[in-house]
This record gives structure tokens, sequence and C-alpha cells, in this order.
């Protein structure tokens, strides 16, 4: 299989009629396309130039030789070309898997922005609640959590994913604030289902230093989906567990009120994961920036209940 050199120091030499020309054109040594050309003829079994003194012309077999493999070089050349550029210039389809909750309120948002940044990017974006092979489905990007980094995948933060107990002020009303977790051991509550293993979720509670409880409520309803929750949680059916981001914009509102401040359960992080080749596309390069960027500017709060 012949070299790329080989084949261009040949295409270049034909071109110009001159070893000296064809280094020039190419930046590198007149002997270096020399001995490519001479590589070439030998592993082909025939000569490719008459050579002399003040000329450099093809012969028969040169000619023919020429005619077949100048137009695929500058095929594999432009090829080569247009991996460059699609390195370095952010372009092209954007396959990036997230769940379609995580995407209405964070993402999409930002997608205007984004493309007026960085118009030739096409966002291919699949909403769904799954955990993906982001390397053997062909994903640029996935967004979420407690994925496994398997090999060749890595994953950068974008917000910690805490729980806050929190009820309406309806359900609060003749009660007194609660101190400790303790006090609302037993309460009525709008309890979490798995949609995995369909068991009942009980949670651990923290504080800032090392105290740890394990809560359980009394539930008067079951959901399986934080939003579900949320919305029981404000028509005063109980105390809930829900993710601070969710429960935030009730609480700015005063439809929720959060319990025991300095407490919440941890459940890890929100992340970005993508491949961890070292020539990331550019598309992908200037995506996960722009997301980092955001949420450590503006999101983060809504996240995080420490």
């Amino acid at each position: 299989m012949e070299t790329l050199g080989n084949l261009e120091s040949f295409v270049r030499a034909a071109e110009a009629s001159s070893f000296s020309e064809a280094a020039r054109r190419m930046g590198v040594s007149s002997a270096a396309v020399s001995k490519n050309v001479a590589r070439l003829e030998a592993n082909l079994g025939t000569r490719l130039f008459h050579r002399s003194t003040r000329s450099l012309t093809l012969t028969e077999a040169g000619e023919l030789f020429y005619q077949q493999v100048a137009e695929g070089l500058e095929t594999i050349q432009g090829a080569i070309h247009q991996i460059g550029e699609a390195r370095e210039v952010p372009a092209g389809r954007l396959r990036v898997n997230l769940s379609p909750s995580f995407a209405y309120d964070y993402v999409l948002p930002l997608l205007k922005t984004f493309k007026q940044r960085y118009p030739a990017v096409v966002p291919d974006w699949h909403l769904e609640i799954r955990r993906v092979d982001l390397i053997g489905e062909g994903f640029d990007v996935a967004i979420g959590g407690g994925m496994e980094l398997s090999p060749g995948v890595v994953a950068r933060e974008l917000a910690k994913l805490h729980l806050v107990a929190v009820a309406a002020p309806s359900w609060l009303e003749g009660k007194p604030l609660p101190a400790v977790p303790s006090e609302l051991q037993g309460v009525d509550g709008i309890v979490m289902r798995s949609t995995n293993s369909g068991r009942l979720l009980n949670w651990t509670l923290r504080d800032h230093g090392e105290g740890r409880f394990d809560l359980n409520l009394k539930p008067t309803a079951i959901m399986n989906d934080p939003e579900a929750l949320c919305s029981c949680a404000v028509m005063g059916l109980g105390v809930a567990l829900l993710p601070l981001d969710r429960a935030w914009p009730w609480l700015q509102r005063g439809e929720l009120i959060r319990l025991l401040p300095d407490w919440y359960v941890d459940l890890g992080v929100v992340s970005v994961y993508y491949s961890s080749k070292k020539s990331l596309p550019a598309k992908t390069r200037v995506f996960i920036d722009f997301l980092l960027a955001h949420f450590q500017e503006s999101l983060c709060q809504r996240f995080r209940a420490d």
C-alpha cells in the first residue's frame, strides 16, 4: 500500500515537471520528493519519469498512472481538509441524549442563543429517559446523572442534585415548623415510587456536617414522577422530598415552603458525558463549554441545597 506522501510527490512532480518545484509547493525538500518518487517506482516495478539534468517528463507508464491517481489524490486531500475544518469550525449535526424534563427546563431555553453563536451546528436531540451507550449509539453528548463511565467516556459536572423537604402553606397551617428531622418522621407525605424496582423510596437526610437521618413518611399519595410529587405537594396533600430545581419556582412564589433548610438528600450530580478522545469535533467542544458556562453562571443555585 503506497503512502499518501509517495503519491503526492509523484503527482506534484508530474504537474510541475520538476522535483524542486514540487518540493516548494509541498513545503518539503527536493531530496524528499525525489526519494518518495524513487520508492514509488521501486514498489510499482516501473519507471514513471524520464530524468535528465534539464528536464523531467513522464514515461508512458507514468502518464497512465497519473491519469488514474491524480483525481483520487485531490479527493482524498479534500476529505482530509474537511475533517480538519470540522475539528476547528463548529458545524454539523450534534446528537445529544437527555431527559425531556431537563431539556424543557434548562437546555431548550438556551438553544436560540447557542444557534445564534454557532449557526452551522444542527441540534439532533433525543429526549428520552434511558441510559445510552454514548459511543456505541453514536451520540456526541449525553446529559444525566449516574451514568457508568465506560471506557472512552468522561464526565463533567453541571450541577449537584439535591432533594429538599417541602410542604404547602395550607398543609402547614396550624402546625409548628419542624426544627429537626425527627419531627417529620411518620407525618403525611407524598412518596416516590421507583420506576425501576417498583418499591417506595425512603431517603437519608444529611446536614452540612456529619448529621444523618433516615426519614420515613406516611404515604398519603404515591407517585413515580417528580412533577406529580410537586403538584401533590402544592395541593397540600403532605410533605414531599423534591429535587430542588423542580421545587424552585414554587418556592420562589411561596406556594411551597422549604422545611429543615439545613438538611437535604444528596443524589449525586447531573453531568455532561462525552468521548474522551483528544480531538473532539468543534461542534461538541463548544456545546460542552456553552453548557458548563451557563450552569456555573446562573443555574447551580437551583440545584444544590448546601
